[in-house]
């Protein structure tokens, strides 16, 4: 996708993109205020998003030929609805483009895929501190959903309820 009125351009990322695309992580942890919290690497990204079964696709925008933002998604599936879902996993834009557009390109064709692929919804997480994304997120329609809380288990934690496993026969 191209805007002609503008010089920004999407298009899916491809393992050239790598660099840029671990990058651009590294600048999204560095403004969610953890920019020590990143152990991915270029052959993290290489093996799972461009390996033989790919478990992410990201969506990257370019401004003037130089890439700005990104948009890493993957679908999950609903038991209820029956139907998969577009999980989006990151969503940046470098703050010097901020209010050029790129984001709510970003988003437009990540709602674009969701209905080629007859897929549900399209859901996200944002940090409660970030009111300015929240804010962008509603004025583009999007609803906070206050009734579901994020779990998580992880380091020993996992360890530990990894090791109390049933053993299932194959």
């Amino acid at each position: 996708m191209s805007t002609s009125s503008t010089n920004l351009e999407l298009r899916m990322a491809e393992p050239a993109d790598a660099p840029t695309i671990l990058e651009l992580i590294h600048e999204l942890a560095v403004y969610e205020k953890e920019p020590d919290a990143v152990d991915c690497t270029e052959a993290d990204i290489l093996r799972d998003g461009f390996g033989p079964k790919p478990l992410w696709e990201c969506l990257l925008a370019d401004w003037n030929g130089k890439t700005v933002g990104m948009a890493l998604f993957f679908p999950s599936w609903s038991t209820w609805s029956g139907r998969a879902r577009l999980y989006l996993e990151d969503l940046f834009v470098k703050p010097e483009v901020r209010g050029l557009g790129a984001g709510v390109a970003l988003l437009s064709r990540l709602a674009a895929i969701a209905q080629e692929r007859q897929w549900a919804c399209v859901d996200w997480q944002v940090l409660d501190w970030n009111q300015m994304a929240r804010d962008f997120y509603h004025r583009i329609g999007a609803s906070h959903r206050e009734e579901w809380l994020n779990y998580r288990i992880e380091g020993e934690a996992l360890a530990r309820l990894a090791a109390r496993s049933l053993e299932v026969p194959k």
